[in-house]
This record gives C-alpha cells, sequence and structure tokens, in this order.
C-alpha cells in the first residue's frame, strides 16, 4: 500500500479561500457549462451534466443539505398498505 503525505507533511494548508475558481451548478440561475458554453443540463442528486460535452459540476445544494437524517419519499400513488400494481 502507498504512503503519500499529506498537506500537513508538505508544509501546506488548507485554505479553501485561496483554491481559485470553484465552478458548481447553481438551482434557479442560468448556468453556462465551462467546457462549451452551452446551457443544457441533466441534473441528478449530487451532480450536473452539460447535455452536449459531458461536463460535470457539483451542485451548489447538495453540499449545504443536511446528511444527518434519511430521507424521506412520500409516494402520490400509494393508496394503503397493501395497493400494489396488477
Amino acid at each position: 500500500m502507498a504512503n503519500f503525505p499529506s498537506l500537513g507533511d508538505l508544509g501546506l494548508k488548507h485554505d479553501p479561500a485561496e483554491r481559485g475558481y470553484h465552478a458548481v451548478y447553481r438551482e434557479h440561475e442560468v448556468n453556462h457549462c465551462p467546457g462549451c458554453g452551452r446551457t443544457h443540463w441533466i441534473i441528478g442528486r449530487v451532480s450536473a451534466e452539460c447535455a452536449f460535452c459531458a461536463t460535470a459540476l457539483p451542485l451548489a445544494e447538495a453540499s449545504m443539505r443536511h446528511h444527518q437524517s434519511p430521507a424521506i419519499i412520500h409516494h402520490r400513488n400509494r393508496r394503503g398498505p397493501h395497493a400494489w400494481a396488477a
């Protein structure tokens, strides 16, 4: 198994304010792809992918969600405890 040095071992510090431009997909805004400049996206749970060049960006809202509690999914078509499709 390889042993990689950490940032502290290299004398570097982790400062997100100094890392520079960080492209993210922002909901309810016009998002231009950094790869091709177009605005058509395929939106997933934690990332968005450009529909033309497949450049992927993380969702800005995904990092702000609370991951401690389980996700509750409410089904609209459920009709009672034993409603199965025939």
